[in-house]
C-alpha cells in the first residue's frame, strides 16, 4: 500500500498538504490523524476544508465531537465530517452518539484521536501521523485500503524541504 513520509518546514507545509489532499479526496474515505496536542490535526483538517471550498471558519469539534461542512467533491456537494473524540470518555459514547452512520460511501470522515473510540471505530482509509519537528513537523501518511492507496496515488504533493 502507498505511503509518504516527509518534513514540513512550517505552517504553510500544512497547509500545502491539506491542499493536495483535498484534490485528492473522493466521498467515502476515513482519514484518521494522530499525533500529540499541538502536532497540527486541526490545522491540516482547516487546511483541506478551505481547499475544498468551504469558505467560513473550520473549528476544533474539541467540545462538540463533530462538526459537519458541505463541500464539492468529485462535482457533487459532499459532507466532510470532521471529529475530534479527544475528550470522550468511552468508546459506547461514540456509538451512543450515532457517529458510526456517518461513515459511508457518501461522506469524508475526519477523526482526530481516533484511539479514544477502539475498538468501535470503521477502520481508516488513510491514517496520516503528524508530530511536532524543530520549528516545523514530520509528517506520514498511510494508505490501508483500494481507496486510501487510489487517494494517496493522486496526491501530488512536493514538501517544502
Amino acid at each position: 500500500m502507498p505511503h509518504f513520509k516527509a518534513h514540513l518546514n512550517d505552517e504553510a507545509g500544512t497547509a500545502a498538504l491539506g491542499a493536495a489532499l483535498a484534490r485528492a479526496l473522493t466521498p467515502g474515505l476515513a482519514i484518521y490523524l494522530h499525533g500529540d496536542l499541538g502536532a497540527g490535526k486541526t490545522a491540516l483538517t482547516r487546511a483541506l476544508l478551505h481547499a475544498a471550498g468551504h469558505a467560513g471558519h473550520v473549528k476544533s469539534p474539541t467540545y462538540t465531537l463533530a462538526e459537519p461542512y458541505t463541500v464539492v467533491i468529485a462535482g457533487r456537494p459532499t459532507d466532510v465530517i470532521h471529529f475530534d473524540l479527544y475528550r470522550m470518555a468511552s468508546p459506547e459514547e461514540f456509538l451512543d452518539a450515532g457517529f458510526r452512520e456517518y461513515f459511508n460511501r457518501h461522506n469524508v470522515c475526519i477523526v482526530e484521536w481516533p484511539e479514544k473510540a477502539d475498538p468501535v471505530l470503521p477502520a481508516p482509509d488513510i491514517n496520516i501521523f503528524l508530530a511536532v519537528s524543530g520549528q516545523g513537523r514530520d509528517v506520514e501518511c498511510q494508505a490501508l485500503s483500494d481507496q486510501g492507496s487510489q487517494c494517496l496515488d493522486r496526491l501530488h504533493f512536493a514538501p517544502n524541504l
